[in-house]
């Protein structure tokens, strides 16, 4: 293993071991922060987000962004080791984070590192972001308020160095559904449950006319309901919440004007700020990717692009599927690939 990725190794193993939960980030950014400064940069903060901008910026040139995120969801219950101590076993170092997001951080922060001296054809800023498993107001969304105009970023998050160029938005909506009370014996009242069963029916039958290439349709999926109060009381309310995962193809205002002219119960969406994301063939990242023969997909997962106003990839070392899961791991194969692949990336792309 080479000197950047032993010591991208050893900073994650540092990280692993200091609980980071969304919200709770602080030591974690602590760290990044003495890390970085250690290594003779100057960073900023913001909340529990910390970012450092490369020597030589000028507004002149566009401005490439490197984003990973260091909080962490809760571990879940069938761990099997220790989520915060740091565990290598053959190449696999378990923690909970080293595949979502740390395998990307300190992958990115390594090449980030070894270019901040070059004379690119774009300015440099890398940040490690706060609060992304919860898309929370103190995260990326906040220190991009503070930072410089941003042209473009890349967004590490495990994808197997395959190039996500475009993913799925989110959006919540909860219902409320109004009924009458009544005594069930005598069939009085009027049943919100029923009410509500009824408008679950028309958003499982919704179909939508434009389709993603990369993303198919927008989703809607009912994944919460709770009604009544006792057995023999005809309910007067049912609520439920429903799931929607967006494409690049609609806004999620669109989509909620869209799914709620269907229903009769009252609805309420929690927000529409996260919005799909797509890159288009011609754009630079898109074509970098493609000349680094790398695979390009749409991503189901929600990451901190959808906050970003701007054209980003999504790319990075280990695999979607381990994140949020018990026994989470990143390969060391994995780090030692990402740093020069990221770094080849960066040098190769023409940013305009």
């Amino acid at each position: 293993m080479d000197q950047r990725a032993s010591e991208a190794v050893a900073l994650l193993r540092e990280l692993v071991a200091i609980p980071s939960v969304s919200r709770s980030e602080d030591k974690a950014a602590d760290k990044m922060e003495a890390f970085l400064r250690d290594k003779g940069c100057a960073p900023k903060r913001l909340y529990n987000n910390v970012y450092c901008i490369a020597p030589g910026y000028s507004e002149e040139r566009p401005t490439l962004l490197l984003d990973a995120h260091i909080d962490t969801v809760k571990p879940v219950a069938a761990w099997t080791r220790d989520p915060f101590t740091p565990t290598l076993e053959g190449d696999r170092l378990y923690g909970l984070g080293t595949n979502d997001d740390g395998g990307s951080l300190v992958s990115l922060m390594e090449a980030f590192l070894a270019l901040r001296g070059e004379r690119l054809r774009f300015n440099l800023i890398f940040s490690a972001s706060a609060e992304e498993e919860v898309s929370g107001a103190h995260g990326v969304e906040a220190a991009l308020g503070e930072m410089p105009h941003i042209d473009a970023a890349i967004v590490g998050e495990p994808t197997a160095l395959r190039a996500a160029v475009a993913e799925k938005g989110l959006m919540v909506i909860d219902f409320t559904a109004h009924g009458r009370a009544g005594h069930a014996a005598r069939g009085e009242g009027i049943n919100a449950i029923y009410k509500a069963v009824d408008d679950i029916e028309r958003i499982r039958a919704l179909r939508f006319g434009r389709t993603s290439p990369l993303l198919g349709d927008p989703k809607v999926t009912v994944t919460i309901i709770g009604a009544g109060t006792q057995h023999n009381v005809i309910p007067d309310r049912c609520t439920f919440t429903a799931d929607v995962r967006s494409n690049e193809h609609y806004g999620n205002r669109e989509l909620y004007d869209l799914i709620t002219s269907l229903c009769e119960s009252e609805a309420h969406a929690r927000s529409f700020r996260l919005n799909s994301s797509g890159l288009s063939h011609d754009h630079p990242l898109y074509r970098r990717a493609v000349e680094t023969g790398r695979s390009t997909f749409g991503s189901p997962t929600l990451s901190n692009q959808a906050l970003m106003s701007f054209p980003s990839l999504k790319i990075g070392p280990g695999d979607s599927a381990r994140s949020h899961s018990a026994d989470e791991y990143i390969a060391l194969s994995e780090i030692e690939e990402a740093i020069p692949f990221y770094i080849d990336f960066i040098r190769g792309l023409a940013l305009s």
